[in-house]
């Protein structure tokens, strides 16, 4: 009999339990797209972001990296929009968030998705190869507007960076605009990782790439970096050495680029929830918190209406740059 009482009490409390006590959590993988090639500064934080959560146990489940790079990204998020009410599903974001639609017209924006979390903002340098002679980009920049690059039959002075009307090339017409009489060949490519490496094979003369993109082959002596586009030097590191762009040039041209998660269209709220919090814990890692050196990038973790309102006032400045640059759709 008090068997009986004391098995009908458990019972009667496991059905009472709030909702926070059986909170939502992934039941399957976790599809992680990646709106971008593998090798650039996108694919390593998403793979370091599953590598974390696998060696801490943060997700029941694992995280599967998926690149889909195809159309500056479109291929991504265009697939990630189809999926509405997918708790399963999340897209790390780029500023290709905003440039690809904007430049192509495509039928997507941010608000197709479900903000997660901004997980920190990163920096653009201006590299050359390391065999070069340029020193300083005041030097590169002199030898880009006599159109004498050594590498080119032509004397142009070509500019890799990831794809047509993306950041770089955002960077690159701002440069441009700045300097009188400064013309690149701008030469896309699908991730910054393939970026950096054509650099290093001298198949352009200088790129815009993340500072993580780059820093492998900075260590190994085969790239230079000559100018940062932020208002401030970097704060980290050998990092701290190179100059501002209005530093080395007298112009202030500078940008920040997105780091972040979204979710599928119509997460529902507690999966949300979910996703809010784990990537928060990843943030705290010690992992993550050398990354963020390593790799000169800003933490600037952001969630909720913080991070939605960061999102409206970056894509009207897509919006103002591009237009600028004559990027826009028409």
């Amino acid at each position: 009999m008090k068997l009986d009482a004391v098995g009908a009490l458990g019972l009667t409390l496991l059905i009472t339990l709030p909702a926070s006590a059986v909170a939502w959590e992934p039941t399957k993988p976790i599809e992680f797209v990646v709106p971008a090639g593998t090798g650039g500064g996108a694919d390593q934080m998403a793979r370091l972001i599953a590598g974390i959560a696998e060696k801490h146990k943060l997700s029941p489940r694992p995280l599967i990296v998926v690149n889909k790079s195809g159309g500056a990204g479109a291929e991504g998020f265009l697939d990630v929009k189809t999926k509405k009410g997918d708790a399963h599903t999340i897209i790390i974001t780029l500023s290709n968030l905003f440039t690809t639609p904007l430049h192509n017209n495509l039928p997507f924006n941010w608000r197709d998705y479900t903000p997660l979390a901004r997980m920190a903002l990163d920096e653009f340098i201006l590299w050359v190869n390391a065999e070069t002679p340029y020193k300083t980009a005041k030097e590169y920049l002199a030898t880009v507007k006599d159109k004498q690059c050594k590498e080119r039959q032509s004397g142009q002075c070509l500019m890799g960076g990831t794809g047509s009307a993306q950041e770089d090339q955002i960077l690159t017409i701002q440069l441009e605009q700045a300097i009188a009489g400064t013309k690149f060949t701008y030469v896309p490519f699908k991730g910054g990782g393939e970026v950096c490496v054509n650099l290093v094979g001298k198949h352009v003369d200088s790129t815009v790439n993340n500072p993580i993109e780059c820093v492998s082959h900075w260590k190994a002596g085969r790239v230079r970096p000559l100018a940062v586009f932020d208002t401030t030097r970097l704060s980290v590191g050998e990092w701290k050495d190179i100059p501002t762009v209005k530093e080395a040039l007298g112009v202030d041209v500078n940008y920040l680029m997105l780091r972040g998660i979204f979710g599928a269209p119509n997460m529902p709220k507690d999966a949300v929830d979910w996703y809010v919090s784990f990537l928060k814990k990843i943030s705290e890692t010690p992992e993550w918190k050398k990354y963020m050196e390593d790799g000169a990038l800003k933490p600037a973790f952001a969630s909720g209406a913080e991070y939605v309102k960061w999102v409206e006032e970056n894509e009207q400045l897509h919006k103002d740059l591009m237009a600028k640059g004559g990027l826009l759709k028409k």
